[in-house]
């Protein structure tokens, strides 16, 4: 993780490592010298002792310092946003003297969601015609982060593009306020369609219908894209592969199973009324 390792041997008071303690101990029990004494175990936490505890983000992943030393290191699960951390906490048998954060976001999404003019570099641009590649992006309405992540990373080269176009699909919630507050944003930014349903896993393939729909109806686009609002697009690598096909020609990239029978049990079940 960023170069350092994810759990490092601790080091003994004889400046060594495990393995040389070993060898250490072999060489002492051939001369038929004792070992008592030599040896310390310098474990950081000791019961009613002090320590300082640093955790730092890097570039991969979280890294543990104890009194300056480091300790282990952590990758980032995936999906994880640095701009998303609020608070941190510390929890466990421990006393905590003190505790201070710094580089921590100044403000949470929440408080961005109702700001939005904070925000206003992030909106779609009007659309063009003609439309070479029309990204449809499956989310839910309380997944703000995740639609702010991807507005500030892959979306921006979409934004520079006059021949693509990304658009956020997302069904109506349960909730009064997060649908108020998801029309609020479909408003400001212009890069949201809403289907008239409730959200459920069982309606996503109306997302998908409705995906293609609005390409091919509304925006007359000549290639199709559907992803969720946790993938990360190289719109440089879909844009060359889309280049290189003949204009008389057919084009479709994904896994496509022919032989696949309809599963009866489990996630994807389909029934036979079905």
């Amino acid at each position: 993780v960023d170069g350092l390792v994810t759990c490092e041997q601790w080091t003994w008071n004889t400046g060594g490592t495990l393995e040389e303690l070993k060898s250490m101990l072999l060489r002492n029990r051939v001369a038929g010298q004792s070992s008592s004494g030599l040896i310390d175990w310098p474990y950081p936490f000791v019961e009613g002792e002090l320590f300082a505890l640093t955790i730092s983000s890097g570039l991969e992943g979280y890294h543990v310092q104890v009194d300056g030393r480091h300790v282990a290191s952590f990758p980032y699960r995936v999906g994880f946003d640095l701009e998303d951390v609020a608070t941190v906490q510390a929890t466990g048998d421990i006393e905590v003297e003190s505790m201070f954060a710094g580089t921590l976001p100044a403000v949470h999404p929440n408080i961005l969601q109702r700001n939005l003019e904070l925000l206003a570099e992030l909106k779609a641009p009007p659309p063009e015609e003609p439309v070479e590649l029309f990204i449809g992006i499956l989310s839910a309405g309380s997944h703000f982060t995740e639609r702010m992540a991807v507005r500030r990373s892959w979306m921006s080269a979409v934004r520079n593009s006059s021949s693509t176009m990304a658009r956020f699909f997302v069904a109506l919630n349960g909730r009064r306020e997060v649908n108020e507050d998801l029309k609020k944003e479909a408003d400001f930014f212009r890069d949201i369609i809403i289907v008239p349903f409730v959200d459920s896993y069982d309606l996503v393939v109306l997302k998908t219908v409705a995906i293609c729909e609005y390409a091919a109806r509304v925006v007359s686009a000549k290639y199709v894209m559907k992803c969720d609002d946790d993938t990360f697009v190289r719109l440089d690598s879909v844009m060359a592969e889309i280049k290189k096909i003949p204009d008389d020609k057919s084009f479709y990239m994904g896994n496509m199973n022919y032989y696949h029978r309809p599963l009866r049990e489990g996630k994807w079940a389909v029934s036979y009324e079905v």
